[in-house]
């Protein structure tokens, strides 16, 4: 089971604005939810509500966009792995923003959803594209870094050891550990402190 994330197209979603924490991207009070299942209706649902359709989320022209444009520091705050997953259940497949914090970027890593940076003109010149066209045609190339809107390229970074997680597909721990259930197995036999029988049973 490879899980290789190389490119990631589709459309894209403008949300401006600096430093936008978790507790934006998903309230306190989801947290006591059992499952991620649902999440996505609660994405910025605060903001969402203040605004009263206004919101990038809530605006049919970007109803089935999977690519979020965002400024600096995007994800801050306190470290809920439900922010990405509420993002994630949304639709959200990829991020392209100024920066992002270090648990909320780590935690989208877990979860298979790139998060690539670029300097701060070229994040507007990104979300004015989609703005005036949110049709446009968006892909995030990890392979050559860079995105592309139409006819409109320019470079994004992440850092090497990620990008190859990504591309090699190795992100995905638990993927990982199914595609090598034999030798995972065949390890575990052979430990003196593992009772295979009972584990395998379980």
């Amino acid at each position: 089971m490879v899980s290789e994330v190389k490119t990631v197209s589709g459309r894209g979603i403008p949300l401006v604005g600096n430093d936008i924490d978790t507790d934006r991207i998903i309230p306190a009070r989801y947290l006591k939810a059992v499952t991620f299942d649902g999440l996505g209706e609660g994405a910025f649902i605060d903001d969402r509500t203040a605004l009263k359709g206004e919101h990038p989320f809530d605006q049919p022209q970007y109803q089935g966009a999977n690519i979020l444009i965002v400024n600096r520091n995007f994800g801050c705050g306190s470290s809920r792995e439900h922010a990405p997953q509420a993002i994630a259940k949304w639709g959200i497949q990829a991020l392209i923003g100024e920066s992002f914090a270090e648990i909320f970027f780590g935690n989208c890593v877990a979860m298979g959803i790139p998060c690539v940076t670029a300097d701060a003109v070229t994040i507007k010149q990104l979300q004015d594209l989609v703005t005036a066209n949110p049709q446009a045609a968006v892909t995030v190339n990890l392979e050559t870094l860079q995105v592309q809107i139409d006819d409109y390229t320019a470079p994004v970074a992440i850092g090497e050891g990620t990008r190859s997680t990504f591309i090699s597909g190795t992100w995905d721990a638990c993927g990982q550990l199914v595609a090598n259930a034999d030798q995972v197995r065949a390890t575990a036999t052979k430990l003196p402190y593992v009772a295979w029988g009972n584990f395998a049973a379980s």
